[in-house]
């Protein structure tokens, strides 16, 4: 018995059963430890807050969103020192942990999640190319933090941002 290929409408359909498993999970962890969530992101565009307050109850355990396209709104929003986003570049391990720790600094939450990344088409460089994205998780006092490259046009490396983003995110919680 041969099968049909799934088509692209199917494919996202599991894609967003499996990310709505996921937050289902994070919202369980957050809940039962009595944790808030609050976001940082520069690539996505708020897309992972958006994820988050899709799921009904998420005002029980997601805080706020910040959406630092910026460079600007990364210094006035998070306090990232706008010395170090010049020397290390937006798209860098250590803006991305200061946006992290930035998000709990300005917000009442417990545990971040922040973001930033080339989604392309353009801005990539030799040193950054674009799918170049920059994770950290801010979980239990911790600060953890890496590197993705995601292959694809723009709305592939957003997407895959936002679900790497927040599997990684699980994975901490229940570490």
């Amino acid at each position: 018995m041969t099968t049909a290929p799934l088509s692209n409408k199917e494919l996202l359909a599991l894609d967003t059963s499996a990310l709505e498993a996921n937050l289902t999970q994070i919202s369980l962890e957050l809940l039962k430890h009595k944790h808030l969530l609050a976001t940082a992101e520069s690539c996505t565009g708020g897309m992972i807050a958006t994820a988050c307050t899709d799921l009904a109850g998420a005002s029980d355990w997601f805080e706020r969103g910040f959406v630092t396209y910026s460079n600007a709104a990364k210094t006035e929003m998070l306090g990232v020192p706008a010395a170090l986003i010049e020397q290390e570049g937006a798209v860098s391990e250590a803006v991305v942990r200061a946006m992290a720790d930035g998000a709990l600094t300005h917000s009442q939450a417990h545990v971040s999640l922040a973001v930033t990344g080339v989604a392309g088409p353009t801005g990539g460089s030799d040193a950054k190319p674009v799918g170049t994205v920059w994770f950290a998780w801010c979980v239990g006092g911790e600060t953890h933090s890496e590197v993705q490259h995601f292959p694809g046009d723009r709305a592939a490396i957003r997407a895959a941002t936002l679900r790497y983003a927040l599997q990684r995110l699980l994975g901490h919680l229940l570490a």
